[in-house]
């Protein structure tokens, strides 16, 4: 066995190479360890040479992580307009921003950014009018921006704020709390929370926790047993009361809510990121937990209690969700009935109960429906939205007329409106300032054929009088998971890709919520492929059209959405140009065995489970399906060292695959790995730029292109 010294300095080989009268840049890749590593799934023996890059508290890896940062950054900051991306970036990104604001007590709470602060700060009035102060600066919690806020709940009288911090960017968080009107931070300290809201009763509140990870496997070893505690104020948290676990189960999660008058407590239990059991109990009677279901195939999410109803939003026996009514006293899917009938055309998302109104939030073809319901359940109206987009955040008191909402889509910046829910009317409350005529832009969906013959739609925003030549340099960007769905939003980054020329696509293909549960099961388990069907088709889609060519288009994902690209550039090398997977689930044989992996077993099924199940997942698996025959698109890998979601071995070890076999072939193979940081939430403003510039100047350099903006001084 060869063993490949990792502590040589590592410096990038440039070679011109005369091929097919081009020039190519050959880059001098660290020749990474291989091990004897094998495992056997049903009879199949699968090498593994690479997973001592599993380890990330070893010397090796952290070599490794060194050697491949050395040569991207090289590599990055040699791009010569590199520093114009960045600089018109960090112009466009500076403008005020702010979250809808909303009421607890009699004051007013919401979160501002002045434009380039690293994290939001979280502020304060004493009247809907009044004067706002600072009531917590997660800025000053540490000198590089990576310390966030990551959760806050404030009690019904507005006394208390309870808030979390996440540290790089980890899920783990530590919760303290606030005293509001002296802004003292009181004594009380929880750690080792995850997954977890804060739901306040009395004087303390709920929680969800895992025990202390051992060994120091802190971002890596496998989550189990979460529990639910309350924690009374002022006390130690060793004296926190448990209040569920379920011994006999350790792979599933559990969640608290307290209804808003704090009579009932709602424990929401989960073995997988979709579907889960629902748990009611009486707090002024100190009851048994009461089971509403007994399965985990479908959600069931507490809306409200409504003249003793409780209001339940479901996908039982209604892929685009319905409301079900059941007595608070016999909470029981069984003595329940349909209070708002599911739409066959439209996705019901969530529903607010807000100055005695309900408000359905549907999503029909992946944008924002707003219909108003009575408290019998009587569609009254709907919310007229500005155009074709995102409404979110609708926030009020079921008894107050005045709520707010935010509204955003590709060329409309997320605008705040206050509401008057007797008139039905709304007036804008903020407006960002962004210097930049989105006037010049345009966003249409489309919808195309995918392979089986499946019309998904598509967005795709570019500049107007975009010529449709085959020219452009374009990027499409895909998901396809989890029920998650993607929808119109605004993006100053992407600006300054379109500005460019660039032309901006995002496919809603399946596997994804956009229409329902039905969607989201048709790209799951041994329907995976129709994902990567999917996306491959959207990219013959915009190239059929002339919006691009191969050599021209970009593709991008993140998460589940890095699988995808990992996944669609083995099976379709040929079609793409650049390739961004970033934080990929890329080795689906061994996936679930690290953190919370094991709860997307829902959507991806397990290695370990059947012959069937390893050999559909072994045939897509990015890791395992890399090719040396062809020239792959130009590649940039991208991570984080503190990602404890979908850890960074993944990427570590698809990375030395890649580049193992791309070694003699045209194109970089490179990998990005963010230090303090994890799976992209709470990353400060300054990474978040440089991250996008690196992102596109990679992706202009392999394309041949340039930057060709001036920033103005």
């Amino acid at each position: 066995m060869k063993n490949v010294k990792l502590l040589a300095p590592f410096l990038i080989l440039i070679a011109i190479v005369a091929s097919c009268g081009e020039k190519i840049v050959k880059i001098d890749y660290p020749e990474t360890k291989k091990l004897e590593q094998k495992d056997t799934y049903f009879g199949t023996e699968v090498a593994d040479p690479y997973r001592w890059l599993e380890d990330d508290n070893s010397t090796e890896t952290n070599a490794w992580v060194e050697a491949e940062n050395k040569i991207t950054f090289d590599y990055l900051n040699k791009i010569p307009f590199r520093k114009q991306i960045e600089d018109r970036l960090t112009q466009l990104w500076n403008y005020p921003k702010e979250g809808a604001p909303y009421k607890r007590g009699n004051r007013w709470f919401f979160s501002r950014n002045e434009g380039l602060q690293n994290q939001y700060v979280m502020y304060v009035k004493d009247s809907e009018d009044g004067e706002a102060r600072i009531l917590l600066d997660p800025n000053k919690l540490s000198d590089d921006g990576t310390v966030a806020l990551a959760g806050t709940s404030i009690d019904n009288s507005g006394k208390y704020l309870a808030y979390m911090i996440s540290d790089a960017g980890s899920d783990w968080r530590i919760a303290y709390v606030m005293d509001i009107e002296t802004g003292e931070k009181l004594s009380d300290e929880l750690r080792w929370i995850k997954f977890s809201g804060l739901s306040w009763y009395k004087n303390g509140f709920f929680y969800s926790r895992y025990d202390a990870p051992v060994d120091g496997n802190l971002l890596t070893a496998k989550n189990e047993f979460h529990k639910v505690f309350y924690h009374k104020l002022g006390t130690p948290q060793l004296e926190d009361q448990l209040i569920f676990v379920d011994n006999k189960n350790p792979l599933r999660n559990c969640n608290a809510e307290v209804s808003d008058d704090e009579r009932y407590l709602f424990i929401y239990q989960s073995q997988s990121t979709d579907g889960n059991i629902l748990y009611v109990k009486d707090l002024e009677k100190d009851s048994k937990l009461m089971q509403f279901n007994d399965f985990f195939e479908n959600n069931f999410s507490v809306i409200d209690i409504i003249d003793n109803k409780l209001l339940i939003e479901t996908n039982y026996k209604a892929s685009n969700y319905c409301v079900l009514s059941v007595d608070i006293n016999k909470p029981e899917l069984a003595n329940s009935t349909v209070f708002i009938p599911e739409d066959p055309n439209a996705v019901l998302q969530g529903v607010q109960y807000v100055g005695g109104k309900l408000f359905g939030s549907y999503m029909k073809d992946a944008h924002s429906q707003v219909r108003i319901f009575d408290t019998k359940g009587a569609q009254q109206g709907e919310l007229k939205l500005p155009t074709v987009g995102t409404c979110s955040g609708l926030s009020g008191e079921p008894d107050e007329d005045v709520a707010y909402f935010t509204f955003t889509s590709f060329t409309f910046p997320s605008v705040i409106y206050r509401y008057e829910v007797s008139k039905n009317e709304y007036t804008e409350y903020l407006k960002p300032k962004i210097d930049i005529d989105l006037n010049l832009y345009e966003s249409k969906q489309v919808f195309y054929t995918s392979k089986d013959g499946t019309k998904v739609p598509m967005f795709i925003v570019h500049k107007k009088g975009l010529k449709l030549d085959g020219n452009n340099p374009a990027l499409l960007y895909g998901y396809g998971g989890f029920n998650s769905s993607l929808q119109p939003s605004f993006s100053v980054s992407r600006l300054v890709w379109m500005e460019n020329g660039g032309v901006y696509a995002m496919a809603n293909i399946r596997g994804g919520g956009e229409y329902g549960k039905a969607w989201h099961e048709a790209g799951t388990k041994m329907q995976k492929q129709c994902v990567f069907d999917d996306f491959i088709a959207a990219a013959e889609y915009l190239i059929q059209e002339k919006y691009t060519s191969s050599s021209k288009l970009a593709v991008q994902g993140g998460s589940n959405g890095g699988l995808l690209i990992g996944a669609v550039v083995n099976q379709r090398p040929d079609l793409f140009g650049v390739a961004i997977p970033q934080v990929g689930v890329m080795d689906m044989l061994r996936y679930h065995m690290f953190t919370i992996g094991w709860a997307w077993a829902g959507d991806y099924g397990k290695s370990d489970d059947s012959k069937e199940q390893f050999e559909y997942l072994y045939k897509y698996s990015p890791l395992h399906n890399i090719r040396s025959d062809v020239d792959y698109p130009a590649t940039l890998i991208m991570t984080a060292d503190h990602d404890d979601r979908v850890v960074p071995a993944h990427s570590f070890k698809y990375a030395a695959t890649l580049q193992e076999a791309q070694r003699e072939h045209k194109n970089p193979m490179l990998i990005r790995i963010q230090t303090r940081a994890g799976h992209g939430a709470g990353t400060p403003t300054k990474a978040a730029i440089e991250q996008q510039a690196d992102i596109y100047s990679f992706i202009l350099k392999n394309m041949g292109l340039t930057y060709h903006i001036t920033v103005q001084k």
